[in-house]
Order: C-alpha cells, then structure tokens, then sequence
C-alpha cells in the first residue's frame, strides 16, 4: 500500500540556492515542453508523447548548458508529469496543464537515489539536508518530492510502499469524499450523509477575493507586493481546513 508522508525541511543558504536553481529548470523545462506541446496540437491536432518529450532532454541541454543545474531524473519526471497532466483532461479528471509561474508553489520530484542518514535526508545535487521527521515510516520510497511554498518554508513529501495490502472497506464508513460538493462532504455505505462544512466555502470565497485584489493591483507596486504576501497564508488556511474535513471523517 502507498503511503505519503510530509515533513519539514531546512536547507542551508547554499542548498536554498541550488534547490531554486533547480526549481527554476524543472519549471523552465515544464514551460518549454507544454508551449511544444500546444504548438503541436495546433498545427497537427496531434499531441507529443512522455518518451518523445523525455527524448528532447540531451539536445535542449546542450543548448541551454545551464539545465544541468538540476538533477536529470528530475526533468524527465517533467515530461511524466506534463503527459500524466494531459491524459488527467482528456478522461476529464483534471483541467488542461497550465503554464507554472515562479512566484507560485514551487516543485520538484526524485524518482529514485534519495536516502535518509538519521535526521538528514539525501538529495542528489543538493546534498545532506536537515529533515525534521515527526514520524518514521518502514517500506521502500518510491518518489520524494520537494517543494517551496511561497512564504519560503521548504518541504519533502515521500511516497512510500510498505507492501501491506489496501484494508477493506469498513462497514458504515464513508466511501466517497469531495469537499468541492456544495451540499455533502461524504456518503457511507449504508447511504448516511455528512454535510459539507461552511467554513471550507468561506475560505474558498477568501482567496478568490485576494486573487481579484491581487489582480486589480498595479504590477510592481507595494499594494502589489503586500497583497501578494497575504497569498501563501491564504491557502495555507484553505489546505488546513480540507486536511482536518478529510481526517474527522477517516477517523
């Protein structure tokens, strides 16, 4: 069974420059891949597949020698992710890939040779980083991604397989959860009803107000710039509340 667990990471001014150096090419390359891909589209109404993209990597290095700044696996797992996007919307499970901004969430993920050394998580090209790990977990990692948030605080997310098999659904719990519905958040097996808190509505309705604000702000002003630190605790509250709705209901 996979399970993800999230922990705190604090990186040294040399391992924060690295990390948006290869935060900056994993989004660079993301960015030069979907305008390909929509190039394409257009002019064939042909999509380009992961192998074809990945197979991109060692010419657009050589013309952009400064790519080699981030960890190679971590660009092809781009192209993963970039087709992975594109399957999500044409089974309509997802909207269409969008261009990704640095002033946003910033991302990126190791497939494999990553390592804990007691409280130190190993990273290629970054080295030893100090992990606050609040809690263990056994099985092999399948994934670990990093990422930054835009209030500057640095996170790694395992993906673990623990080769335990998935547990059977228990009788009376909730088998399906969606916070985005307007009047239920789940329904049991047996037909019983939780209602979907108001709190979550008003959040949403919060941030979609910063995001109108931070839109009608003129670009490079300090309104600009004080509207814009208020964003990454904006959805920062909205991620708490949909993590505690999920768990009351798990628990």
């Amino acid at each position: 069974m996979l399970k993800a667990y999230k922990y705190r990471i604090y990186p040294a001014q040399d391992q924060q420059i690295s990390l948006a150096k290869s935060f900056g090419c994993c989004r660079w390359y993301w960015n030069y891949a979907l305008s390909l891909c929509q190039a394409t589209y257009k002019a064939t109404g042909k999509g380009l597949s992961r192998g074809y993209i990945q197979g991109l990597l060692p010419g657009v290095k050589k013309e952009y020698p400064w790519l080699t700044d981030a960890y190679s696996q971590c660009l092809q797992v781009v192209a993963l992710d970039l087709s992975t996007g594109y399957k999500n919307f044409f089974d309509k499970r997802s909207e269409l890939p969008n261009f990704k901004s640095k002033h946003g969430r910033q991302s990126l993920s190791y497939p494999q040779n990553v390592s804990f050394d007691g409280d130190y998580i190993k990273l290629p090209k970054i080295g030893l980083v100090y992990c606050r790990r609040h809690r263990d977990f056994s099985g092999k990692i399948k994934t670990v991604t990093v990422s930054k948030n835009p209030d500057g605080k640095h996170y790694v997310s395992v993906l673990v397989d623990d080769s335990k098999e998935l547990p059977k659904t228990r009788e009376g719990k909730a088998i399906g959860i969606d916070v985005g519905l307007t009047n239920f958040l789940a329904i049991t097996s047996e037909g019983s009803k939780f209602g979907n808190p108001r709190y979550f509505a008003k959040h949403q309705r919060n941030l979609k107000r910063l995001q109108q604000r931070l839109s009608r702000k003129q670009k490079g002003s300090k309104n600009r710039a004080k509207a814009r630190l208020k964003w990454p605790y904006a959805l920062k509250s909205l991620d708490a509340v949909k993590t505690f709705s999920t768990n009351y209901l798990a628990g």
